[in-house]
């Protein structure tokens, strides 16, 4: 997998490339990344990459002519080694929701150019010509999409086969498939009583059945506090067991009694 971002900040990537789980698969080859700055692709000894909007208002807007000249230069090379053209996302308020399952298509591919806008934003005329996604992390606006294109990265690159020491860690996230979409049980390590508070009693039973069931239990009280949309989700799809539908009765009957 091999990802291309366009930035006017580079070095903020060096926290991908070079740390945790994902600078540890860099190392290894199982991912690159390549970093490009569009000042790079300018023509005037200012390296301008942004102007005025059109119709006034506050701030400035970033320049096609230097985003396309970066993306140009990212596809030659990218051609040059063997690789197809690389679908191109926005980092964007606007986008669509980036989720696990947006992560795990992306994991599966062969990467993606991700552009990290600044500024105001960028002039339509590039996105229309050459953007063929737009992708959000949620309902909130940062200085630039860069931290937004780290998470993504971060997201995806951890779910390649061999990246985590024990790829049954991603099955367990929250939100993926094998958990019906929900959100993850509480976890506890040693020691098994901490400041007065013992691990839970199922955890240290070695009964692998009641540990399973008190997992899903506690992974379906978790979302019905904090998440219900993830549930009616799972709900639709046909996800939640009788089980799973006897307990969150039984949950909600004690939430009534409060």
């Amino acid at each position: 997998m091999r990802f291309d971002v366009l930035t006017l900040f580079p070095d903020m990537f060096s926290v991908v490339r070079d740390l945790g789980v994902t600078g540890r698969a860099h190392t290894q080859g199982r991912w690159a990344l390549h970093a490009w700055n569009p000042r790079d692709y300018t023509h005037d000894v200012h390296r301008t990459v942004d102007d005025r909007p059109y119709g006034g208002g506050p701030g400035m807007v970033m320049l096609p002519g230097p985003l396309e000249a970066t993306l140009q230069a990212v596809q030659g090379q990218r051609a040059e080694t063997g690789l197809a053209p690389a679908p191109v996302i926005l980092m964007s308020p606007t986008g669509r929701r980036f989720d696990q399952a947006a992560a795990q298509q992306l994991a599966a591919s062969p990467g993606a150019v991700l552009i990290c806008g600044r500024y105001e934003g960028l002039d339509q005329r590039f996105i229309d010509r050459c953007v063929t996604d737009e992708i959000s992390l949620g309902d909130f606006v940062l200085s630039g999409g860069e931290l937004a294109a780290l998470a993504v990265i971060d997201a995806a690159v951890r779910l390649m086969p061999g990246v985590l020491n024990d790829d049954a860690s991603a099955v367990q996230d929250s939100f993926n498939p094998a958990l019906s979409g929900l959100l993850d049980s509480p976890h506890y390590t040693r020691p098994e009583v901490y400041e007065g508070v013992s691990v839970p009693a199922e955890l240290l039973s070695g009964h692998h059945a009641n540990i399973a069931r008190w997992r899903r239990e506690q992974s379906l009280r978790l979302t019905a506090q904090r998440r219900p949309d993830l549930l009616d989700a799972a709900r639709r799809q046909g996800l939640l067991t009788p089980a799973d539908e006897r307990f969150l009765s039984v949950l909600a009957a004690g939430r009534g009694k409060d």
